[in-house]
């Protein structure tokens, strides 16, 4: 079978091809064009942030979503990145995201790098500023800014185990230093005589990483001790050497035991029954376990005093219109209706007093009576220093008590050794 097809119907059949293909092309770039000049009115900012657990993470997540759905101009895409390397090599090579959940002691290092914008300008105009708990900035401010926003506030009590309590026939909680050694050494008992106790009355975190720092400063800051005077190192004031030599009379006791090497976070000896106190925080999986537990607040020495461990939230410098986008992002983390609905999901402290004072957070901490404590401590916590140096000042206090710890040095020795390291570095820079 033939079939006769006219060289003039090919090009009729091949323009009418072409001309549908121009068309489509025409509506699709088209339809690009009005997306493109819909998106040009709509700034996206990027946020990095290295939440955890994960279930904390779903909770900032949702308030992300809340926050775009609320700004058909403004959208914010959460990214988990974690690791300080990544985070400078960013900054360095001009690829910051707009926003940085990080935590506040890189402060100093940041204003170094000129890599974040202040905020205290934004910050006094704020409708709701008198809102915002005023010591939860304490460790976001240096040389007279605030670098940073508190995205969450939270503190370091002990936890017990109220059954080793019993058993030791101890009747009231230690509420003094003095009161907190003579109660680890009745919670410390050696059943086989051997000299190596089955339980000790409290675990010390052994390293010289920020963690050890950490879980020391409600110590150095109950003595009225200080790392920093006008920002340079002081370690081997009193009350740093007096707090240190708390822990040091700890071990020498054999009240107290040592953690694994840069584990002191880790809680298997307390839900062992092995250790009998804890030095931790409302993040603890010790609440979420089925062992019997309470806590109490830091024991006294000179003062009421704990640390504040807080999430923040830094602006970085982008292009002023992307500034002032992030700075709309910024205030709604520090509104009343962020911080209930994170504090609730969380089980972190709000930053935001109408929060804390709201019904349905009020309800929330009456479900938990042991969150209670670190909510009163609240108004006594107080901060790290955030000198542009903190990262090597950290790491020689962290060598001091680690060294402490191991029976090494003398506290005092300890700490005049980290002093004088400092001083060659804070010379040398």
């Amino acid at each position: 079978m033939k079939i006769n097809i006219s060289f003039s119907k090919i090009r009729s059949y091949f323009y009418l091809i072409v001309g549908i293909v121009l068309s489509l092309s025409l509506l699709f770039l088209s339809s690009c064009q009005t997306t493109l000049n819909k998106d040009n009115n709509v700034i996206h900012l990027t946020l990095w942030q290295s939440i955890n657990p994960p279930t904390n993470r779903d909770v900032f997540e949702k308030l992300v979503e809340k926050f775009n759905h609320k700004h058909s101009d403004i959208q914010v895409e959460s990214v988990y990145a974690e690791g300080l390397p990544k985070i400078l090599t960013a900054v360095v090579g001009n690829a910051a995201p707009d926003i940085l959940s990080f935590y506040p002691q890189l402060t100093g290092q940041f204003v170094e790098l000129g890599a974040i914008v202040p905020l205290e300008k934004w910050f006094d105009q704020l409708s709701f500023k008198s809102e915002v708990i005023p010591n939860t900035l304490e460790e976001l401010k240096l040389d007279g800014h605030l670098w940073s926003i508190p995205l969450y506030t939270s503190n370091m009590a002990i936890f017990y185990r109220p059954k080793l309590f019993e058993a030791a026939e101890i009747k009231s909680l230690p509420k003094t230093w003095e009161e907190l050694r003579e109660v680890a050494k009745k919670l410390t008992i050696d059943k086989s005589g051997d000299k190596q106790p089955e339980q000790h009355g409290i675990l010390l975190p052994l390293g010289k990483g920020e963690w050890t720092v950490f879980s020391w400063f409600p110590f150095l800051l109950s003595a009225g001790g200080e790392i920093v005077t006008n920002g340079y190192p002081n370690l081997t004031n009193t009350g740093a050497i007096t707090a240190l030599k708390f822990w040091e009379d700890l071990i020498k006791d054999g009240s107290a035991i040592l953690s694994g090497p840069e584990r002191g976070y880790e809680e298997d000896d307390f839900l062992a029954g092995r250790v009998a106190m804890q030095i931790t925080g409302p993040w603890t999986y010790i609440t979420k376990s089925k062992v019997d537990y309470k806590l109490f607040p830091i024991p006294t020495n000179v003062e009421k005093a704990t640390v504040i461990g807080g999430g923040n939230l830094y602006v970085m410098k982008t292009k002023p219109e992307r500034e002032k986008a992030a700075l709309k992002f910024l205030e709604f983390v520090v509104s009343e209706e962020f911080q209930t609905e994170w504090a609730v999901g969380t089980g972190f402290l709000p930053v935001n007093l109408k929060s804390a004072q709201s019904p349905a957070y009020q309800q929330y901490l009456n479900s938990k009576p042991w969150l209670k404590v670190f909510a009163e401590q609240t108004s006594v916590a107080r901060a790290r220093p955030i000198i542009a140096g903190y990262n090597r000042l950290s790491d020689s206090l962290g060598r001091a008590i680690e060294s402490t710890l191991l029976g090494k040095s003398s506290a005092e020795q300890a700490l005049k050794e980290a002093q004088e390291r400092l001083e060659v570095i804070w010379k040398s820079n």
